[in-house]
């Protein structure tokens, strides 16, 4: 997704600035765009779903699951209300430059901050979250990618 952001940056950067149609650009474009709704619908699209959905305890999981619901709808909501105005401001390449940064520390964030639930029942995920854990920091004692 950040890769596919970058280059679609690039693409209508040099479409812009360019004083006739650059075919290749566009189609460069094109193809960014697609490489990028198939990388998000194969990850960060489903995983905000079922993440939501493990991570919140039992008693819990409903309203944990709306609030998330929530936050991802105004985020989006957010995201498309915006956009034009932040093109018009830094450019339409510079807007995904932008998206495409904001993806790099979001990977980051989820990488550091958010342990992997694959393969881990949601009673063990719950006291992975809680903060009655007997042992001092739950998340990374338990975190498999700490075992690398």
């Amino acid at each position: 997704m950040i890769g596919a952001l970058a280059v679609l940056g690039f693409s209508l950067t040099v479409a812009d600035h360019s004083d006739h149609i650059l075919l290749w650009a566009l189609g460069v474009s094109i193809a960014a765009t697609y490489t990028f709704v198939a990388f998000f619908n194969i990850g960060l699209g489903p995983v905000t779903w079922v993440y939501s959905s493990e991570i919140f305890p039992l008693k819990l999981r409903a309203q944990g699951a709306s609030i998330a619901v929530a936050v991802n709808r105004l985020t989006n909501a957010i995201v498309s209300m915006t956009f034009i105005s932040i093109y018009k401001a830094i450019t339409i390449g510079g807007a995904f430059f932008m998206f495409a940064g904001i993806s790099a520390v979001a990977w980051v964030f989820f990488y550091v901050f958010l342990p992997e639930t694959k393969g881990r029942s949601l009673e063990e995920m719950e006291a992975l979250f809680s903060k009655k854990s007997s042992r001092g920091n739950a998340v990374n004692d338990s975190d498999p990618r700490q075992n690398v």
